[in-house]
Formats: C-alpha cells, sequence, structure tokens
C-alpha cells in the first residue's frame, strides 16, 4: 500500500461574500503534497494560488469565505478542526512565509522576539532558551550579525534579511509543511537565488513537505518536484517538473512559458498569453544588422543627458555624541544617454540605481558632479526652472498603487498634471486626451471614472504610464516599474512601452534588479555595485561577454528553466 499523503486538498471551491451574492473563486480544485515532496503552485495574480494556501493555513475570514470540500492534513480534516487545535497546527505542523514581509513582520516588534514568541507558544521554551534557539536559526538563514538583527525592528534591515526573518520564524517549530508564497517576488536574482538554496536545504535536512507559490515558472523549476499550473480559479494541468517544461499539455500553460524574455533572442515583441491563445502571435526576431544600423543612428547624434561625475552622500547620525558616518549611495557615476534610446540600469538592491534615477530628476541634490539634460546643467537650475522642465523628465514609479491618490478617479489623476503644466486649453480638450490615452494604453474609456482600488496591478501600472505620457515628455526614467507585475502582464507593460517609444520618440533609463527584462529592452546596459559602475557598454555585449565578476554573478543567479 502507497503512503499516504501529508496533505490531500479534494474538491475544494471557494467562494466570498453572503449566502444570496456569493462569487466563486476556486472551482473544484484538488492535489496533493506527499512527504518530503515540493509541490509547485504556479499561474498569474487571480489564479487563486494565495486563496488555496490561506485555505490550507485556515487564516480565510470566517464571516465571508465559504469552503466546500475537504482538506486532509495528516489524517486530519482541517475544516472540520475547532479553531482551538487549529491554532495549535498552524505555526507548528503547517507554517506559513508570506509574500510580503514588511506586512506580514510586526513593525512595532524586535525581530528576534517576534521569533522567539513563537517558540515560547508552541515549544513552552524559556525566555532565554527561546532566544537561544532564535539566534541559531538566525545563523541557519544566514543572516549577518544576528545578536544585533535579534534587536532591530523590521524598518532597521533589508528587504532580503526581513524575508529570511520570515523564513526563521516559518521553521521555528520544524514544521511538517511549509507554504511558500510568493517568497522572492521582491527580491534581487542574487538573493532569490540564495534563498531558493537555503530553503531547498531546510527541507532535505528536516524532510519536510512544501508548497512552493509563485507566478514564474522558471523560478519554480529550480525548487520543486511537481508542478500544479493554475488559471482562473481552476486547475489547468499537474505534472513532473520535466514534462511541464519539455511537454506542456494546456494551451496556457505554453503560453505563460513562452511569454517570459529570453536571454538568447532578442524579439521584436514579446508574446503575451491572450495572443498565444488566440494563435495570433508571430515571433520575429531582431537581427544583429537592424540593431547595429539602429544604433549607428542613434549614437551620432549629441547625446540628451550626460551624467559627469556625479556623486550623492548621505549622512547618518547614530547618537548625540557618536560620530556622523557618510553613505556613498552613487560614487563618482559617469555615463550618457541618446535621444531614443533605451539605457538600462541594473544592480542588486542598496547598489544606487533608484538614488541615481532621483538625482537625475533633481528630487534629490548630487553631492557633486554636473548633469546636462539638452546642454543645460541641472544642478544649477533655480526650483522654478526645474520646475518647467519637469513636463520633459518624468518618471513611472515602482509601486502605482502607492503613487496614485486612493480618493480621485483615474481620469482626475491623470488630468492633474496636464493642468498645472498647461497641456490642453480646454477641461473638454484635456478629458478627450485622457480617453485617447487610456485606450492608447489598452484600458477602456470605463476606466476614467474608476478608482484605484477597483483596478489591478497591471491595469494601475497602465495608468501610471498613461499619467506620465500625458506630459509629453522627452525622457522618462522606469524605476523597477515591471517589478511586481505576472510575467503575462509584463510582457504586455514591456510590448506597450516599446511600442510608446517608437510612436512618440521617447528616452527612456530603465531601472530594475531583472537582467532578462533589461537585455530585452535595453540598448546599452550600465551594472551599478555599491554606488560604482561596474560595466558600460552594449546589452548584448555585456550579456554575452561580461568582464566584471559581479557581472557574471548576476547573470548566472538567473533562473533560465529547464
Amino acid at each position: 500500500m502507497p503512503n499516504k499523503p501529508l496533505l490531500s486538498v479534494n474538491d475544494v471551491s471557494i467562494s466570498f461574500g453572503k449566502k444570496n451574492a456569493r462569487v466563486e473563486v476556486i472551482h473544484t480544485v484538488s492535489f496533493t503534497v506527499a512527504k518530503n515532496e515540493i509541490l509547485g503552485i504556479v499561474g498569474e495574480s487571480g489564479s487563486g494560488k494565495s486563496v488555496t494556501s490561506l485555505a490550507v493555513m485556515g487564516l480565510l475570514p470566517k464571516k465571508t469565505a465559504h469552503i466546500e470540500g475537504e482538506i486532509v492534513f495528516d489524517s486530519k480534516d482541517l475544516l472540520q478542526a475547532p479553531e482551538k487545535e487549529y491554532r495549535t497546527i498552524r505555526g507548528n505542523d503547517i507554517a506559513m512565509i508570506f509574500q510580503e514581509p514588511m506586512s506580514a513582520l510586526n513593525p512595532s516588534l524586535k525581530c528576534g522576539y517576534q521569533v522567539a514568541e513563537i517558540l515560547q507558544w508552541h515549544k513552552k521554551l524559556s525566555k532565554s532558551e527561546a532566544k537561544k534557539e532564535t539566534l541559531s536559526l538566525f545563523e541557519k538563514v544566514k543572516l549577518p550579525r544576528p545578536k544585533q538583527l535579534f534587536k532591530s525592528y523590521p524598518h532597521q534591515i533589508s528587504g532580503g534579511q526581513m524575508q529570511r526573518v520570515m523564513i526563521a520564524m516559518a521553521i521555528a517549530c520544524k514544521p511538517k509543511l511549509l507554504i511558500a508564497d510568493e517568497p522572492t517576488t521582491a527580491l534581487d536574482v542574487t538573493v532569490q537565488k540564495e534563498i531558493l538554496q537555503l530553503l531547498k536545504e531546510l527541507q532535505q535536512e528536516t524532510n519536510m513537505s512544501m508548497l512552493f507559490i509563485s507566478h514564474d515558472l522558471n523560478l519554480v523549476s529550480e525548487i520543486a518536484d511537481r508542478v500544479m499550473v493554475m488559471y482562473r480559479g481552476d486547475k489547468v494541468e499537474e505534472d513532473t517538473v520535466q514534462n511541464i517544461f519539455k511537454h506542456p499539455k494546456a494551451e496556457y500553460t505554453k503560453a505563460l512559458l513562452a511569454s517570459r524574455p529570453t536571454l538568447g533572442k532578442r524579439l521584436k515583441t514579446l508574446p503575451t498569453i491572450a495572443a498565444l491563445s488566440e494563435g495570433s502571435f508571430q515571433a520575429s526576431e531582431v537581427t544583429a544588422q537592424q540593431r547595429a544600423k539602429r544604433h549607428r543612428e542613434l549614437y551620432t547624434k549629441p547625446p540628451l543627458l550626460e551624467v559627469i561625475n556625479v556623486s550623492k552622500e548621505y549622512y547618518s547620525n547614530a547618537g548625540l555624541f557618536s560620530k556622523k558616518e557618510t553613505v556613498k549611495a552613487v560614487n563618482d557615476v559617469s555615463f550618457a544617454v541618446f535621444e531614443g534610446e533605451t539605457l538600462g540600469l541594473v544592480g542588486e538592491s542598496g547598489c544606487g540605481k533608484s538614488t541615481l534615477g532621483k538625482t537625475i530628476l533633481q528630487l534629490e541634490t548630487a553631492t557633486a558632479g554636473t548633469i546636462r539634460y539638452k546642454g543645460k546643467d541641472l544642478t544649477t537650475l533655480k526650483s522654478s526652472e526645474i520646475r518647467s522642465l519637469r513636463k520633459e523628465i518624468q518618471l513611472i514609479f515602482q509601486d502605482p498603487y502607492s503613487s496614485l491618490n486612493p480618493r480621485i478617479i483615474i481620469g482626475e489623476a491623470i488630468i492633474e498634471p496636464m493642468k498645472v503644466h498647461g497641456i490642453g486649453n480646454s477641461k473638454k480638450e484635456r478629458k478627450q486626451k485622457v480617453l485617447e490615452l487610456l485606450e492608447r494604453v489598452g484600458l477602456d474609456k470605463s476606466f476614467f471614472n474608476r478608482y484605484p482600488h477597483e483596478l489591478s496591478g497591471g491595469q494601475r501600472q497602465r495608468v501610471g504610464i498613461a499619467r506620465t505620457i500625458a506630459m509629453e515628455p522627452k525622457l522618462i526614467v522606469c524605476d523597477e516599474s515591471v517589478s511586481a507585475l505576472d510575467i503575462s502582464v509584463q510582457a504586455q507593460v514591456l510590448n506597450l512601452l516599446n511600442e510608446l517609444k517608437k510612436d512618440f520618440g521617447f528616452t527612456y533609463i530603465f531601472i530594475s534588479h531583472d537582467l532578462a527584462v533589461v537585455k530585452y529592452m535595453s540598448d546599452q546596459l550600465l551594472v551599478m555595485n555599491q554606488g560604482r559602475i561596474e560595466e558600460l557598454g552594449d546589452a548584448d555585449e555585456i550579456y554575452e561577454n561580461p568582464n566584471s565578476p559581479y557581472t557574471k554573478k548576476l547573470i548566472s543567479a538567473i533562473p533560465n528553466g529547464i
């Protein structure tokens, strides 16, 4: 008789809302996780991955969520278990690494206390025993300076470190099942690779089972034994990693695999899931000759922007009598951007990418150096002159949700900066232009009267792009503008940015930690590390023959699938 699975999800349907107006979001989904196995769950936003995992954890709201079917863990039907019993299972036998460590960790409690508390609650350890065990866990998850981090608050440590604290918390009680919900989404490729290795090591060491949830199939291939693909609340396909990658059966799986930028070839447009599903996508490559011809045209003109020996320093004051410390966020950086080109800016978190972008935009003041735009030195301009230049140099923000006012409808959010910069002669003319722009970015006219919370991540990102291009700028800084998007939505947004560049003659500085995306978008590539330029040159050449060990490390950390 074969071994019983550790977790069995049998014909589970989940709906939300009151009895008469329930909306079903998960439709009779079934899967199992064996002991000592990693099951990857893949799908885009809204496919039901996280809702399924929260149902297993018993964390869906009791009043509004309705679950049918059965969830059997270690021979217990969890849906029939009283809350008191569930509380002993949760954290002890089943643990979860949440998607967003900043919101999952309590900002008012020290990191060490938050992990020690779990050990005191579930394992009944004394305060000193729990502290000792927590420090040992911090070492296990390879956190630097464990004693110092024990006393640190979440805001005092980096995203990668917060994610490791979350992992330490999740594995503290040596659970039988670990649910990792998008545990590496906002992390650099190098930190992502370390966290994947760490999870794999912990799984082998403790023989625990794992549900690994992600929208990135390549990433899942690095860690999972089997993969389940979900789409709009349905299970589309389930098989071994090898079979899913080599012989996918469902059209959706094929489309999901094809829509990520590939490092080997440069396509004119990326395949989107919609285009692949309809069979309307025609792959067309950019040849080396076409690229060389375009670059000859680009680089014969004078540069649009010149950054010359720019540095930006911050000062941290540790205490009243302590010495002032200087942090060089940008250190003696020089490069030029030509009209119509895309300069890719890549590097790990904290390397100075975003600070450099803000300094170019004059949102931060350079400590030293010169920034020339169309021959004018921006660092010597008065604030009124900079304000009039804002129209020409624009920014697409990393997080479209926090950059939109939740109380203002989308149409008004786009009209507001148009009024400030005198674009359009009347209210009617401005509204007409906004409606055209919304259509241009793939949103229909009904979006004009919607609020930000009524839109998905991809739709909000499109609104951010529409608001930026409403200014009719020359130079656009895209700061991690696709980092939080699904592969499918990401492909749509990257295609849109390239179309707009062609139609309006935009020039981009494209900032990202995702080398595959940057290589696809860029003419030139600038690699930054600890405030300095590591490497600068043609994007394809740098990828093919990186000179710097740091660039080689970044490239080798990219998950490539099987």
